[in-house]
């Protein structure tokens, strides 16, 4: 599928499958096309190119209100002037459902978004928050087969957004619908995906489980995307099997060269490479030890190196640490605090430490091109 707007290319040969059920995300920065692509899905706009099926029917020449699915939206697109349970009531109304059944379903969903104690309240008397159940009950309540969320909580403060995102994860394991969501905030869709589908400029760039995306991350782009991370340019020198447990999938011990990092550093893969080609390596903040002492070990597969602190950041359950490397290069560390600290963390500023990590907790993200 492909849109553009004048010479602006929204999205550019887009294609994946969701599977029923699914609460599946759009995630990428602002201008990068999930918008779009959601306002296809909902019938707001029409490709340039490609087509959209539900349940393998092709559904493109269908208007927004004949397809089986809702949008709620980020500015809540309340009525001002009717009550809580006249919003919640109006798409029933205008299908002219009996009024026995309309209250009693319109009981039931605002039971289930929490709203029970609120219903003749107008929208203006409601938080943030309590306005967006309203919505996300008024776009559950004729049943569609998929909704639609486009950045519905972005309006919303961290505290608020954070337990309005467990409840919205709950209200999808109680309905069991298809849930498509979008949004910029990469901690939103890795704590209530089943799979993530990471956009820039118009093109989807890797489609995988939270774990997938965060762990074995497709480009450069999703791996400085997703969290924080350590990036390099590497070459290949050596690639050799590296033995794993039998019925295991073969794995390689690769040696990278680094120029940043001035020596060579051990990571494992699963893909044979070859001498001499260009990589990108990855390896998180959080799989790198940083110690004060250099570690002693007999295991030939851990990167060592020396640096100072910079910078150390203190954010109460983990530390970041900025280090300078001997190389020169500057490298994140976070160390996570499991245990009482009695006189605060013990490296801090300028002090020289060690930082290492082992061969299998770095990534070869991909290929540059020659």
């Amino acid at each position: 599928m492909s849109k553009s707007f004048g010479s602006f290319h929204a999205l550019n040969d887009v294609s994946f499958k969701i599977e029923k059920g699914e609460f599946f995300s759009l995630l990428g920065p602002s201008g990068c096309g999930k918008t779009t692509l959601l306002r296809i899905i909902a019938g707001f706009e029409y490709p340039d190119s490609g087509t959209v099926f539900f349940d393998s029917q092709e559904i493109i020449a269908l208007t927004a209100d004949k397809r089986p699915s809702n949008t709620v939206f980020q500015n809540y697109a309340l009525f001002p002037h009717l009550s809580v349970y006249e919003n919640v009531a109006f798409p029933l109304r205008l299908k002219k459902v009996g009024r026995q059944e309309l209250d009693r379903r319109v009981l039931e969903y605002l039971h289930l978004v929490q709203l029970d104690g609120h219903i003749n309240k107008k929208p203006n008397q409601l938080s943030g928050g309590q306005r967006q159940r309203v919505a996300i009950a008024r776009a559950l309540i004729d049943e569609p087969s998929i909704l639609l969320l486009d950045e519905p909580l972005s309006a919303l403060d961290a505290k608020l957004r954070s337990n309005l995102l467990v409840e919205l994860d709950t209200l999808h394991d109680k309905i069991g619908i298809t849930f498509i969501y979008v949004t910029h905030d990469q901690s939103e869709a890795l704590s209530v995906s089943d799979r993530i589908a990471v956009m820039n400029q118009g093109k989807v760039l890797q489609v995988g489980s939270p774990f997938e995306i965060y762990e074995s991350p497709a480009t450069e782009f999703v791996a400085s995307f997703i969290g924080e991370t350590n990036l390099f340019d590497a070459r290949v020198v050596q690639c050799e099997p590296y033995p794993v447990e039998e019925g295991k999938d073969e794995e390689y011990m690769v040696n990278l060269d680094i120029p940043e990092l001035g020596k060579e550093i051990k990571v494992t893969d699963y893909e044979r490479t070859q001498i001499g080609q260009r990589v990108s390596f990855t390896v998180r903040p959080e799989k790198i030890r940083i110690t004060l002492e250099e570690p002693v070990t007999r295991k030939s597969n851990i990167n060592i190196f020396s640096g100072v602190v910079e910078e150390p950041i203190y954010s109460g359950f983990q530390s970041k640490f900025y280090v300078r490397l001997d190389s020169g290069v500057l490298l994140k560390v976070f160390k996570q605090h499991t245990n009482y600290l009695d006189d605060g963390p013990e490296i801090s500023w300028k002090d020289r430490v060690y930082v290492s990590w082992s061969a299998n907790d770095g990534y070869i993200v991909e290929d540059i091109a020659q």
